[in-house]
C-alpha cells in the first residue's frame, strides 16, 4: 500500500510533474493537479503525471498530502491559499529552493517545508521524469509545532519516491544551498558574461571556448523567472557566499603575483580531494556512474523523446549535456546514469530506437 493514497500537486512544472510521475510509480492511486498556467497543466496531464482539477479547491479537496510546486516568490501566498482550502487532516509541503521566507510567513502546524535537491537547467512538465528524485537529498523543515505523525507521513512519502529525506533548520538550509546551488549558478553567469563581453586582439573568446568553460557554465542562463526570485529570496546567504568566494580569489591572486607555486599546488590538490569527497558522499554509488554518449540529429523533440523513453523505464538521468555540431551533423548527447546495469538498460532502449550508444565509466 502506498504511504499516501490521495495526493494533490499545486504547480505542474518540471518538479511538480516529476512528483506526480514518481508518485504514480510508487502506487499512489489519486494524483490531482492544478496550475495557474493551463498549458503547463495540459502537458502534465498528457504526460499522465496528474489528473486535472478545475480549481485549486477541487485539487486539494480531501487530499492527504498537498505538494506546492510554485516559484519561490509565490510560495507563501500559495501555501496560505492551500491551507485555507484544506482541513485538519491534510498535510502541506512545498519544493521551494529557499526555506526561510516561506517558513517565516506560514505559521500553521499542518505545513512542513521541503526541498528536493535535484532538477536541471531544463524546465516545464515536458521534461519531467519519475526517476528525478532517486538518490537525491530531499530537505524537510519540521519544527517544534510539527505533528510527529504528519512528519512520518511526509518522510515516508519522500522516501517512497526514491529520495533521501533529511531534516534541517530553514536558515541552515538556505546557507547550505547558497554554497552548493545558488553560488554555482551565479558564478556560471559571471563566467559566461565575462567571456561574452571580452575581445582578445580581435578574437571572440566564446568562439574559441574549450570544454572547461562549457562544463563550468552548464547552468548559466537558467530560467530567469525562477532564478531571479531564488537569488533575491536568499540574498543574504548568497552575498555571504560571494564574499567568501572573493576572499579565496584574492588568495589565488596573491599567489600568482608572488609566484607561489607551493600554494597553487596545495590549492589544486585540496580541490581534487574535495571533489572526490563530493562524488563519494553526494552521489549514489559514485564509482558506478556511467557516461552514455549518443549521436542525435538536429530536429525538434529528440531530447524530450529520449528523456521520456528512459523515464518511462524508471532510469534516472543524473545529468546530461548536449554538444551541438551543426544542423546537418546534429550533435552528441552525453547522459550520466547511475550503475552499470542501468547504463546497459538505457543503451538497449536507445539502440532499439536507432541510436548508436557508447558507454564508459565516469570515475576510473
Amino acid at each position: 500500500m502506498a504511504v499516501v493514497e490521495r495526493l494533490a500537486i499545486v504547480g505542474t512544472g518540471l518538479i511538480g510533474a516529476s512528483v506526480g510521475l514518481a508518485a504514480r510509480a510508487a502506487g499512489v492511486g489519486d494524483v490531482r493537479g492544478w496550475d495557474v498556467d493551463p498549458a503547463a497543466l495540459a502537458i502534465a496531464v498528457e504526460r499522465e503525471a496528474v489528473d486535472a482539477a478545475g480549481s485549486l479547491g477541487a485539487a486539494v479537496s480531501d487530499a492527504e498530502l498537498v505538494i506546492v510546486a510554485a516559484p519561490v516568490a509565490a510560495l507563501p501566498a500559495q501555501v496560505a491559499a492551500v491551507l485555507e482550502a484544506t482541513g485538519v487532516g491534510t498535510t502541506v509541503s512545498d519544493v521551494g529552493s529557499t526555506k526561510t521566507p516561506v517558513t517565516r510567513a506560514v505559521s500553521d502546524g499542518r505545513f512542513i517545508g521541503g526541498h528536493p535537491v535535484c532538477g536541471s537547467e531544463t524546465h516545464g512538465p515536458a521534461h519531467a521524469s519519475g526517476g528525478l528524485f532517486r538518490g537525491a537529498t530531499w530537505f524537510l523543515t519540521p519544527d517544534a509545532t510539527t505533528d510527529p505523525e504528519r512528519y512520518r507521513t511526509l518522510h515516508g512519502f519522500v522516501a517512497s519516491l526514491g529520495a533521501v529525506p533529511v531534516a534541517v533548520d530553514p536558515e541552515a538550509h538556505d546557507r547550505l544551498v547558497a554554497l552548493t546551488s545558488h553560488l554555482p549558478h551565479a558564478l556560471a553567469n559571471v563566467l559566461l558574461n565575462q567571456a561574452g563581453a571580452s575581445r582578445v586582439d580581435g578574437h571572440e573568446p566564446l568562439a574559441a571556448a574549450g570544454g572547461s568553460l562549457r562544463d563550468m557554465t552548464r547552468v548559466a542562463g537558467a530560467n530567469p523567472r525562477i532564478w531571479v526570485d531564488i537569488f533575491l529570496d536568499n540574498a543574504e546567504a548568497l552575498a555571504a557566499a560571494l564574499a567568501e568566494h572573493r576572499r579565496r580569489i584574492e588568495q589565488v591572486e596573491r599567489a600568482l603575483a608572488e609566484g607561489d607555486a607551493g600554494f597553487l599546488a596545495r590549492w589544486i590538490g585540496e580541490a581534487s580531494d574535495n571533489r572526490r569527497r563530493m562524488l563519494a558522499d553526494a552521489y549514489e554509488e559514485p564509482g558506478m556512474l556511467q557516461r552514455l554518449r549518443v549521436h542525435v540529429p538536429d530536429r525538434p523533440g529528440v531530447l524530450a523523446g529520449i528523456t521520456q523513453a528512459l523515464g518511462a523505464e524508471r532510469i534516472n538521468i543524473e545529468d546530461f549535456e548536449l554538444q551541438h555540431l551543426s544542423r546537418e551533423r546534429g550533435g552528441t548527447l552525453t547522459l550520466l546514469v547511475g550503475g552499470e546495469d542501468e547504463a546497459v538498460r538505457a543503451a538497449a532502449i536507445l539502440e532499439a530506437q536507432g541510436y548508436h550508444v557508447v558507454i564508459s565509466p565516469v570515475l576510473e
